[in-house]
């Protein structure tokens, strides 16, 4: 039977010296980079500017529609606020997320994970956006057909709207980075 047989062969040890090792050192200090990594995804310093984005312009279109006295005679109101409501909380959640992704070095592109981060930012973009159109009707019914704004908080309603409408801008980006980011797998 000729078979091969592994043989060790003794190697020489290499001597290090202080300028190897600082150079080990700085290669082992470098950032790690991954070509998946595009900012605005989870994980990444533009994933989390738009996440606190989110949750800026999310909490303001909720405490200016909450701060108003008549928001809950109008259904449209209602669901504004609880849209914003639901957006800031999916927002400052993945933010915290994406704080710990980053300061651990840790990519968030595992498959489910990003199947996670993309329902739920295609679900609260789209409650979001129609929670800001159906303000927005309300609020031109109240101001330009009724002539009512006088007797109403117009001005606080058209601010909630257009926050709202802003909040959704910021949302679709990071809906169709994680889209994206999953059709590609």
């Amino acid at each position: 039977m000729n078979v091969s047989h592994a043989s060790v062969h003794p190697v020489e040890e290499v001597p290090t010296t202080e300028g190897v090792v600082a150079v080990v050192d700085q290669n082992a200090n470098a950032p790690r980079v991954r070509m998946k990594d595009i900012q605005g995804m989870p994980g990444t310093v533009g994933g989390l500017s738009l996440r606190a984005s989110q949750f800026v312009f999310g909490a303001a279109a909720l405490s200016i529609m909450a701060s108003t006295s008549d928001f809950p005679s109008v259904t449209a109101f209602c669901f504004l606020v609880a849209a914003a409501g639901l957006q800031t909380l999916w927002s400052i959640s993945l933010a915290i997320t994406d704080v710990y992704a980053i300061l651990v070095r840790r990519s968030l592109q595992n498959s489910r994970l990003v199947s996670f981060f993309t329902i739920g930012d295609g679900v609260t973009s789209t409650l979001m956006f129609a929670a800001a159109c159906a303000s927005a009707g309300i609020t031109v019914l109240i101001d330009n057909d009724l002539g009512n704004c006088s007797e109403n908080h117009c001005v606080q309603f058209e601010t909630a709207t257009g926050m709202a409408f802003i909040c959704w801008f910021t949302t679709v980006p990071s809906f169709l980075l994680n889209f994206w980011s999953l059709a590609s797998r």
